[in-house]
Parts: structure tokens; sequence; C-alpha cells
């Protein structure tokens, strides 16, 4: 299962939180690509979704990565 804020408004660039425990699980943000998130374009929920993954990388999720939209590792 993915969990992803939505809609995800991806222009170019995803950054995205793989979960260390369940495969598949993965919170993605929009951002450029140095992977900055633009916090006041995200909905309330997606910005306490990116806030609370930033929180518990390395305890929940992994560090991030800056993926193309369409999945390509930048």
């Amino acid at each position: 299962m993915n969990s992803r804020p939505l809609p995800l408004m991806c222009d170019d660039y995803e950054l995205r939180f793989e979960s260390l425990f369940q495969a598949g699980r993965a919170l993605a943000f929009p951002c450029d690509a140095q992977g900055g998130v633009r916090l006041d374009a995200l909905s309330d929920r997606a910005r306490q979704n990116y806030l609370f993954a930033r929180a518990v990388v390395g305890r929940e999720f992994a560090t991030p990565i800056v993926l193309r939209c369409g999945g390509a590792r930048d």
C-alpha cells in the first residue's frame, strides 16, 4: 500500500520517504531538484505528513530520495 498526500502536485520532482518496515509504503511530496518542499503549497494534512516523515527518518522512514515524477531516481 502506498500512502501519498493527494493530490500530488508534481511538476518535475518528488521527495519520497520509504517505510523502513512496510515494503511499498511511502510518503511523497512535490519538490524541486534539490529536494526542497514548498510547505505553503501543501495542504494541511500533507504538511503534517511531511513534518512527521522528516521527524521519524531513521526510525519509521528511510532517508528521503528525490525522484523525477514517474519514478526515475535523480
